[in-house]
């Protein structure tokens, strides 16, 4: 199973390096990472994507506050959550289905950030599953590039979790 971790860290130089290197250290693999500032000044959230079962995560956790700098670990992978992910594409687009790659990019509410006489560039933000399923879809035009960022995500405050919302529309 994944789970997907968020780290408060001190943020000072090395504090992604140690982790890192715990990591692997461990014989563990990192899926995603995302890095950036949080709410408060000098402290910076790191997102992280991890494979593993319950205690492979747990005895990670207890190595991460071993840390000096890390502050807060939180396994959100069981807890309602908003996710986001940001990608850039690059379609190779003729006249004949430019449109139709247009069209298909405002169904994923997906913009169009560059045009090249042969090409598309298109800038997708959303939940993990919008990413998988945008690359299906223009894949039969040929991707020729993809940048990806790491997993980003917070905990919902509200608690509804729109994962179980989803499926019970589904069955109506």
């Amino acid at each position: 199973m994944k789970h997907t971790l968020s780290v408060l860290v001190e943020d000072e130089a090395g504090v992604l390096t140690r982790i890192a290197g715990l990591f692997a250290r461990r014989g563990f693999n990192i899926e995603s990472l995302a890095v950036g500032p949080a709410e408060n000044m000098g402290i910076s959230r790191i997102t992280m994507v991890v494979p593993g079962d319950n205690g492979v995560i747990e005895q990670l956790t207890k190595q991460l506050y071993k840390l000096v700098n890390v502050l807060k670990v939180q396994d959100i992978s069981e807890i309602p959550c908003v996710e986001r992910e940001l990608m850039l594409m690059k379609i190779n687009a003729t006249s004949s289905n430019r449109s139709e790659i247009i069209e298909l990019t405002q169904i994923f509410r997906a913009r169009i950030v560059d045009v090249a006489e042969d090409s598309l560039t298109i800038e997708v933000v959303g939940d993990p599953g919008k990413m998988v399923a945008i690359v299906q879809v223009l894949n039969r035009f040929g991707i020729r590039e993809i940048a990806r960022t790491g997993k980003i995500s917070l905990a919902r405050e509200s608690g509804v979790n729109t994962e179980f919302l989803k499926s019970l529309e589904a069955k109506v």
